[in-house]
């Protein structure tokens, strides 16, 4: 059980549910798909090798969680965060993150949704900028962070690593306070204890989906796979899925699913202490077998390492995974989280046991950033000139292109 409930309840930001798509077999029209037939076999084009291992593949949809500029799996977390910020009159939110950080830009515009001044504190590949030239620059996630009017602040990845993200917000905070102002600070990521309330409840939402789906009786799904960046969307999903399966396999309604928190910076050591330290601040409490947070979260989570090259850094091979699985499914995925993600979970963890994963029920759990790909436009390009070409079309006969000529 999670005894620490929020006391403050969430704020209603969020476009929820968010869509359960079925990308393989193609089921045609469903309450899944809402009458999106799937024309590719995703498998084939994507992941190859995966073909004839008749997966039933799925895609839960939290890069459709809102519009663009709260889109992805930050939003779930922040309906709790920001209303413990409203409760506590705060005038001002400060959080951290990456130059390109999706969870900066949905609490930037969230908080400015909800009449709070947004403070970014962004890691950033030099150590000053220029406001003059425009040097920060308006690619991506900085483009939404600046027109809904965030102070921006920078450091490097030295600073960010020697003195840490959550000593950075503190400092930050005292200086505002320091100016009459009443901040509230978020984590990295949101990934705290009131954050990761959002997934507990995203699982829930997931559990009644499939229910009406395919009904109570139906088998359950068998793997969840997730992009792993700051450990509270790992941390809500874990904890609810343990959860709600204990309650159905109490009513004989099948074991739960296997997580897969595909981890994109860190090491899988990390994420496993992390994740048991947002499950303490949730409140929770187990009886009997295992003694230990962490070893309960081992027995429900499993982490693999999937940075490949560093976070943010993408390979030429993850970004063909991408763009093939577009081409597959209609479906963006983003470089640095779900993209490396998928790309290392197929490439590695099914590659090497194939067996077990052969006729399972498996789901992708989507949690967007599609805005990073703007910061990879000059290494997708390669490859975008046959993935889809460009034709001129000679509207008047000349032999210069397509030859569509005037009907008689």
């Amino acid at each position: 059980v999670l005894e620490a409930v929020p006391p403050h309840g969430r704020c209603r930001l969020a476009n929820l549910p968010t869509p359960l798509y079925q990308i393989f077999p193609p089921s045609g029209a469903t309450e899944l798909n809402k009458g999106q037939t799937q024309q590719q076999n995703f498998l084939s084009l994507a992941c190859p090798a995966l073909s004839e291992l008749e997966l039933q593949f799925f895609v839960k949809r939290d890069d459709s969680s809102a519009g663009v500029e709260l889109g992805g799996n930050k939003i779930r977390k922040l309906e709790f965060l920001l209303a413990d910020a409203l409760a506590n009159d705060c005038d001002s939110v400060i959080t951290i993150g990456g130059e390109q950080s999706n969870h900066c830009r949905a609490t930037a515009a969230a908080s400015v949704m909800l009449g709070m001044e947004p403070h970014l504190i962004l890691r950033t590949k030099k150590a000053s900028y220029d406001p003059a030239k425009n040097e920060l620059g308006t690619v991506g996630n900085l483009l939404f962070d600046r027109m809904v009017g965030s102070q921006v602040y920078t450091c490097t990845p030295g600073e960010y690593g020697r003195i840490g993200s959550d000593a950075l917000v503190a400092r930050l905070a005292n200086h505002l306070q320091s100016l009459g102002r009443n901040p509230y600070s978020i984590p990295v990521g949101g990934s705290n204890g009131l954050g990761s309330w959002g997934y507990v409840n995203g699982v829930d939402e997931l559990v009644r989906q499939w229910e009406s789906a395919f009904g109570q009786d139906a088998p359950s799904l068998d793997h969840i796979v997730l992009a792993c960046g700051s450990g509270g969307t790992a941390a809500g999903i874990t904890l609810g899925i343990a959860m709600a399966y204990s309650k159905r396999a109490r009513n004989s309604q099948g074991k739960a699913p296997i997580v897969h928190a595909i981890g994109v910076c860190d090491d899988p050591d990390y994420f496993y202490a992390y994740v048991a330290k947002i499950a303490d601040e949730m409140g929770f409490k187990t009886s009997g077998e295992p003694s230990t947070t962490e070893e309960f979260v081992r027995q429900h989570m499993t982490v693999h390492q999937g940075k490949g090259l560093g976070y943010a850094i993408s390979t030429q091979e993850e970004l063909e995974f991408v763009t093939n699985f577009a081409r597959g499914t209609g479906i963006v995925l983003d470089p640095v989280y779900s993209g490396k993600a998928l790309y290392q979970f197929v490439n590695s963890v099914i590659a090497e046991t194939p067996d077990t994963f052969r006729g399972k029920r498996l789901l992708f759990w989507h949690t967007g950033g599609a805005l990073g790909l703007f910061d990879k436009v000059s290494s997708l390009s390669t490859s975008l000139p046959s993935t889809s070409p460009c034709l001129r079309l000679d509207v008047y006969g000349k032999g210069r292109g397509v030859d569509i000529p005037e009907d008689e």
